[in-house]
Order: structure tokens, then C-alpha cells, then sequence
């Protein structure tokens, strides 16, 4: 039997947010490879960019892949600060290895501040060149949980991913 011609991948991350050093162990603010200028930043081992590391799983997942904490484990010194362009090229190389191609990827991130809309153009362009795809294959939303939860009270940056793939060599 032939593998699939389409495949879907769903990835999800969420990282606590806390103030940059010395007040906190907050990094800076990076969401989908850009870096947005905050007093508060995400925590984690890699430089902890949860938009890429849901895009990361998603892919992965679309081809039943590892996910990225088994790949690149946060008990590793060697991804302690790591950009995680690299988790999303070692991705998408996968999945050309196994004969697809992105079709389209969906992302939300769900934050309260800072807010999206005017950098998105800049994190689609930065996705797709790491991603080698036009940037009309990729769709990013924000939202907010409007002080509901953690993620409400400024306290965590959430963030899914949905990816289609197709088949290059039907």
C-alpha cells in the first residue's frame, strides 16, 4: 500500500513568562523567529520560541516523527539557548527526506501583550524562509484569553500549529 498523498500534523507548546534577568529567568521575546522588544520573556531551555516549537512538533507529527523533546531534549547542554530555527530546519528536512513537501501551515498564538497584528508579515517572512516555502503557504493568528487564566494574567505564551504536507513523488 502507498503511503498517503496528504498527511496532517497538529503541534502545541506553552511556556511560562516571567520578567527578564535579574528580575526574572525570562529570555527575550522571541515568536516565530522575531524578536519583539518586552520586559517579560519566556522560560526554557532553547531560547524557548513556543511558535516554533508548535510548527516544529506539527511537522514532525505529520510524519510520525519524534516530537522535539525527544529530538532536542531540554536535559541537553547543548541546545541551552539554542535558536530554534534550527529544530524547525531539522523538521522540515525530515519531511522532505520522506518525500513531502509543506503544503500549508495555521498558527495561533495566544497572548496578551505583546500583540501581533503589526509584526505578522515580518514572522510569516522569517517562517518561510526558514521553512523554504512561499509565504502564502502560511497563515499566523493572534489571540488572547483576556485575563481568563495564566495565559489571561500575562503569566504564559501558548501557541498551536496545524501543517498539511503532500507527497512530492506520487
Amino acid at each position: 500500500m502507498h503511503p498517503p498523498n496528504l498527511r496532517i500534523g497538529h503541534g502545541y507548546d506553552l511556556h511560562r513568562l516571567e520578567p527578564l534577568p535579574p528580575l526574572g529567568k525570562g529570555r527575550p521575546m522571541v515568536i516565530g523567529g522575531v524578536r519583539f522588544d518586552s520586559p517579560f520573556g519566556p522560560v526554557g531551555h532553547s531560547d524557548a520560541d513556543a511558535l516554533a516549537h508548535a510548527i516544529t512538533d506539527a511537522l514532525l507529527g505529520s510524519i510520525g516523527e519524534p516530537d522535539i523533546g525527544q529530538l532536542f531534549p531540554d536535559d541537553d547542554p547543548r541546545h541551552e539557548s539554542q535558536d530554534s530555527a534550527d529544530f524547525l530546519t531539522e523538521a522540515i528536512w525530515r519531511i522532505r527526506q520522506a518525500g513531502y513537501e509543506l503544503a500549508n501551515l495555521d498558527a495561533t498564538v495566544v497572548l496578551e501583550a505583546p500583540r501581533l497584528k503589526d509584526r505578522k508579515p515580518e514572522i510569516i517572512t522569517r517562517l518561510a524562509d526558514i521553512l523554504g516555502v512561499d509565504t502564502d503557504r502560511i497563515n499566523i493568528k493572534g489571540k488572547s484569553h483576556e485575563g481568563g487564566d495564566a495565559v489571561g494574567r500575562r503569566e504564559a505564551i501558548e501557541a498551536h500549529a496545524v501543517v498539511l504536507i503532500a507527497r512530492t513523488n506520487t
